[in-house]
């Protein structure tokens, strides 16, 4: 990846650890990942019973349950303890190994038939993310990387991005692409990807997307009143007690440990 900045890493470290503080209205407000996308990581690498796997991020285990229950040597890991908690109690499978600590830090040695992350691999260091991966593989192991995020009709949409630039103070501009996507089509630590992107339709609560919109490390890392002034902008804006439709997209990116 592109070297961070010392600004970039002070932010991603500081930003990384707010989501433990939200673990319950993380679970309760985050949709899970598609059935579909995690087929296609599943098939892709070709496991099966006893495949040693390593989830990076786990969360409160929405990608975790999609895992769990294919006999697979499943461990789990996140750097907050009640995000962790949290997974331990909604993932139905008594195999599922769960432990507290970054990647970073994760002192299993491997080989891993798969590694995978599921929009959390941009909190990894990238001066250690694919070089620790790749090593932690077997040869042709794959590493699967994913993101997810809502999609809202218009005018919401540009409505709710005028209210995240306001409240960052920032022009908002990104390229839509995650950091680590360039890295992983490019090092020689890794072949070919394979890439696959899923919508789907959506109708959810304006309560459950308040409580989405609250579990963003941006909206985390503002001052205790902006996050109040922000609730209220944002509540006032959806109009609770109504439903708001809006698109689920989904990408994974993931490709094989070089030999």
């Amino acid at each position: 990846m592109t070297a961070e900045t010392p600004e970039q890493r002070r932010t991603r470290e500081q930003r990384r650890v707010l989501f433990d503080g939200v673990a319950g209205r993380y679970d309760a407000t985050r949709p899970g990942y598609p059935a579909e996308i995690t087929g296609a990581v599943v098939a892709n690498a070709a496991i099966g019973p006893g495949a040693a796997v390593l989830e990076i991020g786990c969360g409160t285990g929405q990608l975790t349950r999609q895992l769990a229950g294919r006999a697979l040597s499943l461990t789990a890991i996140d750097i907050g303890a009640a995000m962790v908690q949290a997974a331990r109690r909604t993932v139905a499978d008594a195999t599922a190994r769960f432990e507290v600590c970054s990647f970073e830090d994760f002192a299993g040695v491997g080989p891993f038939e798969l590694i995978v992350s599921a929009t959390a691999f941009h909190w990894v260091d990238p001066g250690v993310g694919l070089a620790k991966a790749a090593r932690l593989l077997r040869p042709g192991g794959w590493l699967a990387l994913l993101t997810t995020g809502e999609r809202y009709p218009e005018p919401l949409q540009a409505k709710l991005r005028e209210l995240w630039i306001s409240y960052s103070r920032q022009d908002g501009t990104w390229d839509g692409q995650p950091r680590w996507l360039r890295a992983l089509r490019q090092t020689g630590l890794f072949g070919q990807t394979v890439e696959a992107s899923h919508s789907r339709a959506l109708r959810l609560p304006a309560e459950t997307v308040v409580g989405v919109e609250r579990t963003r490390a941006t909206f985390l890392s503002y001052s205790e009143q902006d996050q109040a002034d922000f609730t209220a902008d944002l509540t006032a804006l959806l109009a609770p007690g109504t439903h708001i439709d809006l698109v689920q997209e989904t990408f994974l990116a993931m490709a094989p440990a070089a030999a």
